[in-house]
């Protein structure tokens, strides 16, 4: 399984900055923001299970749907590529949410941007069947509010989040 893979693949990447190695998230930007395109891959259990996710308006100004190009540049709003190493919850303007630090040099500006895990109202079910696309974010990883504490908990602080067009 290419997800499986590539998650053994940047945790052999980053050695020891990762501390928890059992789950991996992947955003898998290659796809629409009508897809589920965030995967959680449990190596413990040999299990995917994939939600669907946001990308910042800067990387799709003419709101397409589609990625068009990584940033890491402040004020870009736009998604950065690379490895992220999960950080602390907290409860911030759009509610339970978890800080990311970027750990490459495509994402390094990420704890500067405020670029985090968080729920929204523009991501959903509802959403795709309204306008065929998710809204976008400033960068940040968005799901659907019903689902991201879920997705937090079981990601959780000290573990890696990896985002390309795979």
């Amino acid at each position: 399984m290419q997800l499986v893979s590539l998650a053994r693949e940047q945790l052999e990447r980053l050695g020891d900055a990762i501390r928890l190695r059992d789950v991996v998230g992947v955003a898998d930007y290659s796809q629409a923001s009508s897809k589920p395109r965030f995967h959680l891959v449990d190596l413990a259990r040999s299990r995917v299970d994939s939600f669907l996710v946001s990308h910042g308006r800067g990387s799709d100004p003419d709101h397409s749907g589609w990625l068009q190009r990584f940033s890491n540049d402040l004020g870009s709003n736009a998604s950065s590529r690379g490895a992220y190493l999960t950080g602390d919850h907290y409860s911030g303007r759009h509610g339970p949410s978890m800080r990311l630090i970027g750990l490459d040099a495509t994402n390094s500006n990420a704890f500067a941007r405020a670029i985090v895990v968080h729920g929204a109202w523009y991501v959903g079910e509802d959403i795709l069947e309204k306008h065929g696309r998710l809204g976008r974010s400033e960068g940040c990883f968005a799901f659907a509010e019903a689902e991201v504490q879920t997705i937090m908990r079981r990601l959780g602080p000290g573990r890696l989040l990896f985002s390309a067009k795979v």
